[in-house]
């Protein structure tokens, strides 16, 4: 007996080392997803195509994922300034949305293109997996906080890890993931002892982003002290803020102010917290803001119990309190801008509220529903991680659902009928502009068996009829704004394309709420299941 208790404990380090390498696997296999053929990376950074025309030469140059429609995200920004890093050249000027206000987070973009030698294309694939890279090395980093060996540093690990705001940042290639990382590195060199490197390190960061050098409140002293340790602080201040203040100026004499962007992303103390709650619990009347609501709710949640933390239980001594503390106080003041939609920026922002409260979290049974709490983002943690609309509208093993020779892929097609793809959290649908064919492409020089599942839906009742090669496959009657669910199964996809009429007579009509596309009905959560090979025929039932 006396040499049972030692292996236990050993085992059980173990299986809880299994579970983090687990995670970590399972987010790389997440991340390969994103891979496209010919266009890399490149999905994560949500170009536009309604902002294409102003973009760089070397960028509209070369093949890239491009969102139709849409208007993209922060990073397609930030993106060019890694490929074309002179701030001062006209072009890249005309090319962002706001210079000045892109240019002061500057470290990123730099970081890629010095690690491609200053080739821009090289630079861009590099930029779209900062993200990827730092969440690998933040994921090792933590460990030092939260070693595998019990169940709580586990949720603690995974809380921050697999947290909204760290997979939204992934998700889209923005600057709060690497930020985070290098927060962390300055804060553990704190903890060891090295201020200045600490000080050193939280400067850089907050050319990253400004809101970095918040983290800064760590290296205060718990306790007052002479005039040697007041003139240390002060001197380690202006390390952490001398090169983001630099930086500062030197843009506004080299490209001037950076006008209204980025000045509703705060506000007075609690506005934009309080709207928020408002405009959540007013958008239950409404049935599209009613299905993002459950989530909404998770986010605002979660942040009030971390501030609440930090507020109801001060530690001025304890570094992390600090730091905890101060991304608090920015909660308070976050603006309109920084709240709305979803996922909101807020839980991005915040990311080092979140990692300071998981590290404070007292231990023990009693506190448990307070780290669960805390955490409960990571139930979000799949919606921005989704990968592009290609691999999730076609399931089935490998060998089916590529060809051998050339890779190509089973590819479902929608053409101009079609309004472009949304996407809100886990449901994906297409709207029609009136009757559409929906059309699955099989380049296999064989025919393959499927399944195919979706939903139907209309704003107004109508009569919908489908039809493949002239012969009527389904029909029914769509009522107001209820799914209609669609199971095709057996069904035989024939070599090159297989294409399905939806035939509607009923005119497509605007849906008001200021949008203006003529919408006839829309497909929800399309998804072909290829089951095997066949060379016999069924038809859809």
């Amino acid at each position: 007996m006396a040499s049972f208790k030692p292996f236990s404990q050993t085992q059980v380090r173990r299986c809880w080392c299994a579970a983090y390498f687990i995670a970590i696997a399972a987010f790389g296999w997440i991340c390969a997803h994103f891979y496209i053929p010919g266009q890399g990376f490149t999905y994560l950074i949500m170009f536009s195509d309604a902002e294409s025309g102003r973009y760089i030469p070397e960028l509209r140059a070369i093949d890239f994922y491009e969102f139709v429609e849409s208007g993209g995200y922060d990073a397609q920004w930030y993106a060019q300034l890694a490929m074309h890093p002179n701030v001062g050249d006209p072009v890249l000027q005309e090319a962002l949305d706001g210079p000045a206000y892109r240019a002061r987070r500057i470290l990123f973009s730099w970081l890629a293109y010095a690690l491609a030698g200053g080739d821009p294309v090289r630079a861009l694939h590099i930029f779209a997996v900062e993200n990827i890279v730092g969440w690998f090395l933040l994921a090792a980093l933590l460990w030092r906080w939260f070693p595998p060996r019990d169940a709580s540093n586990f949720v603690r690990w995974f809380g921050v890890m697999y947290s909204l705001g760290l997979c939204f940042s992934v998700g889209a290639a923005l600057t709060d993931g690497p930020s985070l990382l290098l927060i962390a590195t300055g804060l553990a060199l704190a903890e060891a002892g090295r201020p200045w490197w600490s000080a050193a390190v939280l400067g850089i960061a907050g050319l990253g982003k400004e809101t970095n050098v918040l983290a800064a409140a760590g290296l205060l002293e718990g306790r007052m002290g002479d005039g040697r340790r007041w003139l240390r602080w002060i001197l380690q201040g202006l390390v952490v803020a001398i090169p983001l203040a630099a930086w500062v100026v030197v843009l506004e004499f080299w490209i001037g102010r950076s006008g209204d962007l980025g000045q509703r992303n705060f506000a007075g103390p609690f506005v934009g917290y309080v709207q928020k709650w408002r405009d959540s619990l007013a958008g239950w009347a409404d049935p599209e803001s009613r299905a993002v609501l459950p989530k909404t709710l998770l986010v605002l949640v979660s942040l009030t119990t971390q501030w609440l933390f930090f507020v109801l239980r001060p530690r001025w001594r304890e570094l992390w309190w600090r730091v905890g503390a101060a991304y608090a106080m920015l909660m308070i003041f976050l603006g309109g801008a920084v709240w709305e939609g979803y996922p909101e920026a807020a839980v991005r922002v915040l990311l080092p509220m979140a990692l300071a409260f998981n590290v404070l979290v007292p231990r023990g049974r009693w506190w448990w529903g307070v780290l669960l709490l805390g955490n409960l983002t990571v139930l979000l943690a799949p919606d921005p991680l989704r990968p592009p609309a290609e691999g999730q509208e076609v399931r089935g093993s490998g060998e089916l659902r590529r060809t051998a020779d050339t890779g190509k892929p089973v590819d479902v097609v929608f053409d101009r009928s079609w309004h472009p793809p949304e996407r809100q959290g886990s449901e994906r649908w297409r709207w029609s502009r009136g009757p559409a064919p929906l059309t699955v492409q099989n380049p296999h020089p064989f025919a393959l068996v499927a399944d195919l599942t979706f939903q139907l839906e209309s704003d107004g009742e109508r009569r919908l009829v489908v039809r493949q090669d002239g012969q009527e496959v389904w029909s029914g009657v769509l009522p107001p704004k209820q799914r209609v669910p669609v199971e095709w199964r057996g069904i035989r996809l024939r070599p090159g394309a297989n294409t399905w009429h939806f035939e509607t007579d009923t005119p497509a009509a605007p849906p008001g709420n200021g949008d203006e596309r003529l919408l006839a009905f829309r497909i929800r959560n399309l998804e072909v299941r290829l089951t095997g090979r066949g060379d016999y025929t069924q038809r859809p039932k």
